[in-house]
């Protein structure tokens, strides 16, 4: 049994992985500048920030930016142990994903195939600083490829034919 593969079950699917790892605290969506760093936000932070969909012949591929954060104490002395731990959980993810094991791990029904599929090289960028708290990180590019049929039989328009 094949479900269907859209922009509202990837997100579900992307914020499941981060709500099952058992190091990430906090998993939240949208815009980067909506990204939630009050002081009530526990840490390590998974932020997922949609870029653009890439439409091609029978598949889409979903872009988005993941974001990895943790708090670093002021004076900088946990810096690199911050670094270390949130690049492990970036690998995790990724990893999570080129091995096809996503969908099983976002409650799939028993014996369907994973959907859910990303691949090519990803670069992860370190950031220090980069927002008003004191936190340090790693953000990636996340290409998530679903299958897409381009059903027009189920689109919600009128046929109109050309010369009639």
């Amino acid at each position: 049994m094949t479900h269907f593969k859209n922009y509202n079950n990837t997100i579900d699917t992307l914020k499941q992985l981060g709500t099952n790892h058992y190091q990430i605290k906090t998993v939240t969506t949208g815009d980067i500048w909506e990204i939630d760093l009050e002081k009530n936000t526990l840490y390590p932070l998974m932020h997922i920030n949609p870029i653009n969909a890439v439409a091609q012949n029978n598949q889409m591929t979903l872009n988005f930016q993941v974001f990895v954060m943790d708090l670093v104490f002021p004076d900088e002395s946990n810096e690199q142990e911050v670094l270390s731990d949130c690049l492990s959980i970036c690998n995790d993810l990724i990893g999570t994903l080129k091995n096809g094991e996503s969908l099983y791990l976002s409650g799939a029904s028993e014996g369907e195939n994973p959907a859910y599929f990303t691949e090519g090289d990803i670069t992860i960028e370190p950031f220090t600083e980069r927002f008003d708290n004191s936190v340090s990180g790693w953000v990636f590019t996340l290409p998530i490829i679903i299958e897409n049929d381009y059903n027009t039989c189920i689109a919600p328009q009128q046929t109109v034919y050309a010369g009639k």
